[in-house]
């Protein structure tokens, strides 16, 4: 089965029959999704902006990251629950729109970046005097990810390919 085909298929199961026929579950579903992305993306830049020195600042990097990514994979959760389901009620006409592509691999960018982050430099977080460059780095990286994977969402319907 190609992927086209693999849309068409999700397309017609229940999940995506109701939310394409239902404008009450869509909404829902669209809200619901966009408070996921208020919980990732706000928990992030939080954590971020402290890595820049921008933000928090009187608070050891270490309770802010302890305290808010509980917050952000709960809000992880939401987002990819809801957008596959916003998904699945259009997914042949999604599948035609760039953002989509462009939105998938910039979550993988921020995933690997979340993880090589958490793997190494975080590691040391206990020994840390400041905030090393290393750190400072992801956190720029995964600003500039996470801003562009809002606009590539965003870009899934109201740009080029969405309505052909």
């Amino acid at each position: 089965m190609d992927l086209l085909s693999f849309c068409h298929w999700i397309e017609n199961t229940p999940a995506g029959v109701a939310i394409r026929e239902s404008p009450t579950i869509f909404e829902i579903v669209e809200s619901v999704h966009t408070l996921g992305i208020v919980f990732v993306a706000g928990t992030i830049f939080l954590v971020d902006l402290r890595l820049l020195g921008l933000g928090l600042r009187l608070e050891p990097v270490r309770d802010v990251v302890q305290r808010l990514v509980p917050w952000t994979l709960w809000g992880f959760c939401v987002m990819a629950f809801t957008g596959t389901w916003l998904f699945a009620g259009e997914a042949s006409r999604i599948y035609r729109s760039p953002g989509l592509r462009i939105k998938l691999v910039l979550l993988a960018l921020a995933g690997l970046n979340a993880l090589l982050f958490h793997l190494t430099v975080y590691r040391r977080v206990a020994e840390w005097v400041g905030v090393p460059a290393r750190a400072r780095m992801a956190g720029w990286i995964s600003l500039v990810l996470w801003t562009c994977i809002i606009a590539a969402g965003r870009s899934i319907a109201y740009g080029p390919g969405y309505d052909q």
